[in-house]
């Protein structure tokens, strides 16, 4: 099955990333992000609270909250490091970070996106359920977690020549 090709106003520089990199490329705006979220579920239920008032004490429900508000926040701040991976949203930043992070991973030899125990099936397999899964953290939060070599780039980009692609 051949690979969306979609157009974006920024380039590609990932098309599945692993959650880990999205992670590590968090930009101190998505934590800020993520702060947020954490911060507004609680105090949204509060402020809820003193238009009308319950009957019970908020303690527990502005924990629950706080937690919800956590998970929720990070989401958000994952969907939006993941956007810039897709070129959707401006990505200089991470464009530069990537290509110095895999042109030395291909000069040291490795593989650039990692090695993994898991058959070629499984890995594509991973590739087609996470793929664009980012979107539908409403429905049912799935992150990449395999490393493949379904990524949508050339890896010559990065140094690695023809012979080692073959490989």
């Amino acid at each position: 099955m051949p690979n969306k090709v979609v157009t974006t106003p920024y380039p590609l520089i990932d098309a599945d990333p692993h959650a880990v990199r999205v992670v590590r490329y968090f930009r101190s705006s998505d934590y800020a992000t993520w702060a947020a979220g954490t911060a507004a579920f609680p105090g949204a239920l509060y402020f809820w609270n003193m238009a009308d008032p319950a009957k019970v004490p908020l303690r527990t429900s502005l924990r629950l909250g706080g937690f919800l508000g956590f998970i929720g926040g990070f989401l958000m701040a994952y969907q939006r490091s993941s956007f810039r991976f897709w070129g959707w949203s401006e990505n200089k930043r991470e464009e530069d970070l990537d290509l110095a992070e895999l042109s030395q991973r291909a000069s040291e030899g490795k593989p650039l996106y990692g090695v993994s125990s898991q058959p070629e099936w499984v890995q594509g397999t991973a590739y087609r359920n996470s793929a664009w899964s980012q979107l539908k953290f409403h429905a049912f939060p799935m992150f990449n977690f395999v490393n493949h070599q379904h990524h949508g780039t050339d890896p010559a980009k990065y140094g690695v020549k023809e012979k080692e692609l073959s490989d």
